[in-house]
């Protein structure tokens, strides 16, 4: 891999993602120019007086919150899935893989089909959807502990099957509901979206996201040694159950978290990951931050296109990534010169 392509990949995808959020910050219902949305972004910056409360209110309070949603959770994604990949020794698998998401998909479905709690709005959505992911991510846990530890090949298997129950334990909940459009509302959820995103929203995922990334940077060493084998790790002193154990929990943290923020946003921690391989390698000392880059950089011009491609509504993101990633990932393992997990 070329050390210039290497040294080059961060500073410039860096550069991008600040112009990309700030481009993004005025697209939605009404377009707003970028010179408009830099003054009211130098406004807020000095603590000057706005000198357009409607315009201020628009990019601040509505747009920017939501653009840097955007970019947390793309990034966070790109990590997750970066990290699983790892884990599982497997070039399928994405941050869901834990039945995350489709645990989370049935706390949001109760939440929306009971109506107990509809006066806390998109609090008890995330709640119930935050509680779901944990729930998931504990049974794949003890299931797969219970049958003799966790190894890739019995985590695969247990996320995929419970993923597919707690599907289909959603799909349940939504067939008894009494409300005809419960059955909308939770679709729309599982597609992902992030219209429900505002200042208070942002601290949470930002600060699980900064401490995921900082905490895998530090064992970069021993997640490049866990992909060539837990025979080969443990040959030069890496503690494998150990180290499975603390990924499996990080990661499940981690991701339920930005699903309870966002849905389920897929092929983010599927496709990004591998596109960074291809740009700087495998060692997870620098796949993992121009993973995090290049997450943000793809969901912050995802979202804002789901916002004008069919104006005035919008469209779910997730649905917009799906079309997106597959024909991507396609390509990339067309890709003679790429191979997972090597350099």
């Amino acid at each position: 891999m070329s050390r210039a392509r290497t040294s080059l990949a961060l500073p410039v995808l860096g550069i991008l993602l600040c112009a990309a959020m700030i481009v993004a910050t005025g697209f939605g219902a009404q377009t707003i120019p970028v010179p408009d949305v830099l003054d009211v972004l130098r406004q807020r910056i000095t603590g000057s007086t706005p000198a357009n409360l409607g315009l201020d209110t628009i990019v601040w309070q509505l747009r920017v919150p939501r653009t840097i949603l955007a970019a947390i959770v793309g990034a966070g994604l790109a990590v997750a899935g970066a990290a699983m990949q790892t884990l599982v020794r497997n070039p399928l698998a994405d941050p869901y893989l834990l039945g995350v998401s489709s645990g989370a998909g049935v706390g949001a479905a109760a939440v929306i089909t009971s109506g107990m709690f509809a006066g806390a709005g998109l609090w008890a959505l995330s709640a119930g959807a935050l509680a779901g992911a944990l729930l998931a991510a504990t049974a794949v846990f003890l299931i797969a502990m219970a049958q003799g530890g966790l190894t890739p090949l019995r985590l695969v298997l247990t996320g995929t099957v419970l993923a597919s129950a707690f599907a289909a334990f959603s799909s349940y909940l939504i067939f008894r509901s009494a409300d005809p459009s419960a059955a909308q509302s939770v679709l729309f959820w599982l597609l992902g979206s992030l219209s429900g995103a505002d200042w208070t929203r942002i601290l949470l995922p930002a600060c699980v996201v900064a401490a995921a990334l900082t905490a895998l940077l530090l064992a970069s060493n021993w997640l490049d040694a866990l992909n060539l084998g837990s025979d080969a790790a443990a040959s030069i002193g890496v503690p494998v159950r150990e180290l499975r154990i603390a990924l499996f929990i990080l990661l499940a943290v981690l991701v339920g978290i930005l699903v309870a923020v966002s849905g389920g946003i897929g092929f983010v921690g599927l496709v990004i990951p591998h596109a960074a391989r291809l740009v700087v390698g495998p060692r997870h000392r620098i796949l993992l931050p121009t993973s995090a880059l290049c997450g943000a950089l793809f969901l912050v011009v995802a979202d804002s296109a789901t916002r004008v491609l069919v104006r005035p509504t919008e469209i779910p993101v997730g649905v917009l990534t799906g079309l997106i990633g597959a024909p991507a990932f396609l390509l990339l393992m067309g890709r003679r010169r790429y191979t997972f997990g090597t350099a």
